[in-house]
């Protein structure tokens, strides 16, 4: 029996936006900055969830999103803050998820929507229509009884398939919306899990606000998914979701550089403040330093050690503690 093949085509556009996406990850992969910037990463999970979850009209914004990670209470519909919290646990746990089990999208799906619907963790019963942000009708999903069958053969295909990860993770979010096997969630599921198919291909792939870039977007992501629809085949939804995932790597790496810049900033002002003292002090200790730069004891540690690294300071024992004086 001949194994389902879904329809698209390998266009030049898509084979130069697969090798222009290989290049820029790997000058993201090249700076460290992802692994090496915690807050960079939340940021852009934080974007990212935001940005999935306004796609489906979920009204808060990144402020909003951001205080509700971060523990405190806002007051919003609590529909909205049960999304944001629902979204940031799943995507929490994209290292346990396995892209091409069924059980495993059941279980996002469940953590997903949990309180949100009834049906949460399991494939839809009934009919349903896909409709775009001014309710116009884009297709009808496939048949209930056909929904479990189509989606293992997605799977399959998805996990067997010799066509490039950058390109298979469109093709399988596109046809998953085609299939639309949820009574809802399907959008966020969809991203939640193009997203998962990325970084599995390569792990920073799950730290990019992908989702965030289709919202800003969003008006040409139902029209790739429209003339999809009309061609019988997913190669313009693959052209649209490729440049997305190359505007949210372009983004990115501005973002690191940014940082970078206004970090080496910050810590040659902090140095300057220490030699500024030692013009007119014999010597600094680390609570000198962490009144002087408002830091913690770890992080005096580390730019005292920075600067006798760089023969800037001698570390001495002065009164059973250690000091540092200027180097001469």
């Amino acid at each position: 029996m001949e194994r389902w093949t879904p329809p698209f085509e390998i266009t030049n556009q898509i084979v130069d936006a697969v090798a222009e996406i290989a290049e820029l990850t790997g000058r993201l992969n090249g700076k460290d900055t992802l692994s090496a910037n915690p807050m960079l990463r939340r940021s852009n999970r934080i974007r990212t969830i935001q940005g999935s979850l306004a796609i489906e009209q979920n009204t808060l914004s990144l402020e909003q999103v951001t205080a509700i990670l971060n523990g405190k209470h806002i007051i919003a519909p609590p529909k909205d803050i049960k999304e944001v919290k629902n979204a940031y646990d799943i995507y929490s746990r994209m290292d346990e998820i396995n892209p091409y089990s069924i059980d495993d999208l059941l279980l996002a799906h469940k953590v997903m929507m949990s309180d949100l619907i009834a049906e949460a963790g399991a494939f839809r019963t009934r009919p349903v229509g896909i409709v775009d942000s001014e309710g116009h009708v884009l297709h009808l999903g496939a048949t209930p009884h056909l929904v479990p069958g189509l989606i293992s053969e997605l799977l399959s295909w998805c996990r067997d398939s010799d066509a490039h990860m950058l390109i298979k993770s469109c093709v399988f979010h596109y046809e998953f919306e085609l299939i639309h096997p949820f009574a809802d969630g399907n959008g966020r599921i969809g991203r939640l899990w193009h997203t998962l198919l990325l970084s599995k291909w390569n792990p920073i792939m799950a730290w990019l606000p992908i989702e965030s870039i289709i919202h800003d977007r969003q008006q040409e992501y139902y029209e790739a998914i429209n003339k999809s629809n009309d061609s019988g085949k997913s190669t313009q939804f693959i052209l649209f979701m490729l440049s997305s995932i190359k505007a949210s790597l372009i983004d990115t790496i501005s973002m690191s550089d940014e940082m970078s810049d206004a970090a080496k900033y910050k810590e040659s002002m902090r140095k300057r403040k220490i030699l500024e003292y030692l013009k007119k002090h014999e010597y600094i200790m680390n609570a000198n330093v962490r009144e002087l730069c408002d830091v913690s004891a770890a992080t005096a540690n580390r730019i005292l050690g920075e600067m006798v690294s760089g023969n800037e300071l001698v570390k001495q024992h002065i009164n059973g503690h250690w000091a540092y004086a200027l180097s001469t």
